[in-house]
């Protein structure tokens, strides 16, 4: 193979469906194989990926750099990427070369090899030595997408804690690090999960671990004060096996920068009724109500997920990252619109019928679980505001919100 031309296999739940190819002046271009394009039956790697008619999108044009945008929204982003980057040896826009680093586990049912055991590339850094190669290999103990530091581990045998695996493959637990800038992050989010989970939405299993009770942590971690927050994969089975998973940045097709501004909830609401049932609009109003009235203004494209349960057809995924952020950013705006407008003070049952009206969803289906959620809020919230690890400042904020918002006292 020439020096100036890379080739990653892609595989979906260990089974090769296509190929991205790097050629000289940091071009990819992503390809389906033929086997996956011409399989009836084949299981789906995204929605993004699919015509206004169902069909298999097979044509796509080289990008610069980066990588395709259903790609690149499964690397880290931020600092998170930068400190990747750094472990790597490689420019943090060089798109295909983190895949190739991190791309034994990755979220979703994706797994990313070099072809034919390709060997790293020199002009992927410029001093390769055996020191840059053991750094590769811890990178990838952080190779989940997002901000926040976080990674993936597994359950110690006979202790309470948690390890991370040395080469970072098989964690069935996500955990997040309290925050340098912020208080009690990980209590928030782990309060706010709780409070989802007992007004009845799908919530996975989440715990607060101390950070002492965490083996194999980067040098530098302990020094962090307070609790991380482990969250239990919903992308692994107990077996260890891979289910998919993709993020609505993944299905509308925009990079993680666009994340805020290129989509809205109504917009989200439309896929989930298109491909979902009644139950998935239902949850997905109460989420959309839930964090309207926590305050959490950074629910944004890549914090609503489908997954595939049987590999083919897309449901609402389990939910992910609930934390009022009010308390650190006040701000009187959701990350994306409702319907017509973004304010939390605008958030109605009018607001909601519109929504439902564009969308296309009963309406019926949409208030009655909006109105539920309210209900179940208040009552969940007056019982365990004082027994869930949240300060009194956050508790206060959320209180003086919660008055703002109109569907509060609907």
């Amino acid at each position: 193979m020439a020096a100036d031309v890379s080739v990653l296999n892609i595989l979906l739940y260990g089974k090769s469906v296509g190929t991205l190819t790097r050629v000289d002046g940091d071009r990819t271009l992503f390809a389906f194989n033929d086997a996956y394009i011409n399989d009836q039956q084949r299981p789906t790697l995204s929605l993004g990926f699919k015509d206004n008619h169902g069909a298999l999108i097979t044509e796509f044009n080289p990008v610069q750099t980066r990588v395709l945008p259903f790609f690149s929204n499964i690397l880290p982003e931020g600092r998170m990427r930068s400190y990747l980057a750094e472990q790597a040896d490689t420019n943090p826009k060089r798109e295909f070369f983190l895949l190739w680093v991190l791309g034994k586990d990755l979220p979703g049912a994706i797994t990313v090899e070099p072809a034919d055991g390709e060997l790293w590339p020199p002009d992927a850094n410029e001093t390769p030595t055996a020191e840059q190669e053991e750094r590769r290999q811890n990178a990838l103990r952080f190779s989940l997408a997002g901000v926040q530091l976080k990674f993936s581990a597994i359950e110690s045998a006979g202790r309470k804690g948690l390890t991370i695996p040395a080469k970072g493959i098989g964690g069935s637990w996500i955990v997040k690090l309290p925050s340098r800038e912020f208080e009690s992050v990980p209590e928030n989010e782990y309060s706010m999960m709780t409070l989802a989970q007992l007004i009845g939405m799908d919530v996975p299993p989440v715990k607060l671990v101390d950070i002492d009770a965490i083996e194999n942590l980067p040098k530098g971690v302990e020094t962090l004060k307070g609790q991380a927050l482990a969250i239990q994969r919903f992308d692994r089975l107990s077996d260890g096996s891979l289910v998919h998973i993709e993020d609505f940045a993944q299905i509308f097709r925009v990079y993680p920068a666009d994340k805020y501004g290129k989509a809205s909830a109504m917009n989200i609401a439309k896929v989930i009724a298109a491909e979902g049932t009644d139950e998935d609009i239902a949850e997905f109003v109460r989420r959309l109500t839930f964090n309207s009235l926590i305050g959490n203004a950074d629910m944004h494209l890549k914090n609503w997920s489908v997954i595939y349960p049987d590999k083919r057809n897309a449901a609402l995924a389990p939910a992910y990252d609930f934390v009022s952020t009010i308390p650190y950013m006040p701000d009187e705006t959701a990350a994306l619109k409702f319907s017509r407008t973004k304010r939390f003070d605008g958030f109605s049952e009018d607001e909601l019928k519109h929504m439902a009206a564009r969308a296309l969803l009963p309406e019926k289906i949409v208030l009655d679980a909006a109105r539920e959620t309210v209900a179940l809020f208040h009552e969940h919230w007056k019982a365990e505001k004082n027994q869930l690890p949240l300060t009194k400042s956050i508790v206060e904020k959320i209180e003086e919100h919660v008055r703002k918002v109109p569907i509060a006292s609907a």
